[in-house]
C-alpha cells in the first residue's frame, strides 16, 4: 500500500490491497457483534439480481416466524429493531470493510501530521447502531459523540453498546434544533466522521455542511462515498459538494483511496473512496445556498 507523501496526502485509484478479496489480500474483520448474538436471525437473499436494482433498492427476506418479511437494505429502523441483525446482514454476510477503512485512515492522516489521535473530540454522523464506534474507542479518542435521523438507531446503539459513545443525539442536522446546536457546540469537537451514510440522500450535503460547522475551523474530516457518485451518479448533491470542496481548496486533502466494501448479494464487490481532509475555516456563504 502507498503511503502518505511528504507533501502530506496520497491519491490511490487502484484498489487497495487490503480489501481485495481472497485468503492472502482480505481486510481484516474485527467483531463488530459488540456483544450482540450471533447468527441468530435467518437471512434469505431474493433469486432476483441486485444487478436488476439500485444498490438503495437491493432487499433481503428476514424469516421470521416461518413468513418471509422483505426488508430494504436501506431500511435501518426496521433492521436496527432486531439485535445483531445489522452486523449479522452486512459484516458477516456481505463482508463490509468501512468502518475500519475510514477509521484507519483517520488515525493515519492524523499521525502522519505529527498530531495524537488520543485528544480528538469526534462526531459520528449517521452513526447507527454504532460500529465506528467500537472502531474509533480501540484508538481511545478523548471524546466521541454519535449523531442519527433516526430515534432506532440511538436505542440500538444504547441496547447493544451502551458505552460506545459520550452522547448519542438524535436530530435531523438540515434543521437542528437549538437543544442539540447547544449541545454539540459544548462538546468543543474536531473531527467529523462519516461512514456509508453519503449520496443515496440518507445525509443530504446541507446537514453535512451543519455537521462541518459543528467542528474546529482546522478540525478534521473522514468519510466514504461510493466511485459512481464521484463520476456524476449522485443526485443528492453530495458528490458536487465534494468537488467543490476540493476544487476550490477549501478543505486541505490528505487522503483520497478507492476500496471495497462489501460485496453486493450477488458476491460483487462495491468500490467506495474514503476521503480525510482537513477544513480551512467555514464554508462560503454561495456554498451555502447551492446546497441549502
Amino acid at each position: 500500500m502507498r503511503r502518505l507523501s511528504s507533501g502530506g496526502w496520497r491519491l490511490s485509484l487502484a484498489r487497495s490491497p487490503l480489501c481485495w478479496a481472497g485468503t492472502q489480500g482480505r481486510f481484516p474483520i474485527t467483531d463488530p457483534t459488540g456483544g450482540a448474538a450471533e447468527n441468530q436471525h435467518v437471512i434469505r437473499f431474493p433469486r432476483q439480481s441486485s444487478r436488476e436494482l439500485g444498490q438503495n433498492e437491493a432487499f433481503f427476506y428476514l424469516v421470521e416466524d416461518g413468513e418471509d418479511k422483505r426488508i430494504k437494505f436501506h431500511d435501518y429502523a426496521a433492521i436496527y429493531d432486531r439485535p445483531g441483525l445489522y452486523e449479522q446482514l452486512f459484516y458477516d454476510r456481505l463482508r463490509c470493510t468501512s468502518p475500519q477503512v475510514v477509521v484507519s485512515r483517520l488515525v493515519e492522516a492524523v499521525r502522519h501530521a505529527g498530531e495524537m489521535v488520543e485528544p480528538l473530540r469526534v462526531l459520528d454522523l449517521g452513526a447507527g447502531n454504532g460500529i465506528v464506534a467500537d472502531e474509533m474507542n480501540r484508538h481511545g479518542v478523548a471524546r466521541l459523540v454519535g449523531l442519527d435521523i433516526i430515534q432506532r438507531a440511538r436505542e440500538a446503539a444504547l441496547r447493544d453498546r451502551p458505552s460506545g459513545y459520550d452522547e448519542y443525539l438524535v436530530a435531523d442536522m438540515t434543521a437542528p434544533d437549538a437543544a442539540t446546536s447547544k449541545a454539540l457546540d459544548q462538546w468543543r469537537l474536531d473531527a467529523l466522521t462519516c461512514v456509508a451514510a453519503l449520496g443515496f440522500d440518507d445525509i443530504p450535503a446541507a446537514a453535512f455542511i451543519a455537521a462541518m460547522d459543528k467542528i474546529a475551523a482546522d478540525g478534521w474530516l473522514a468519510f466514504n462515498i461510493k466511485t459512481d457518485f464521484l463520476q456524476g451518479a449522485d443526485k443528492g448533491g453530495f458528490a458536487a459538494l465534494v468537488k467543490t470542496m476540493l476544487d476550490r481548496d477549501l478543505v486541505e486533502l490528505h487522503l483520497l483511496e478507492r476500496y471495497r466494501h462489501r460485496l453486493s448479494i450477488d458476491g460483487e464487490w462495491l468500490e467506495y473512496f474514503v476521503l480525510v481532509a482537513r477544513k480551512r475555516g467555514a464554508l462560503s456563504a454561495d456554498i451555502r445556498e447551492r446546497f441549502a
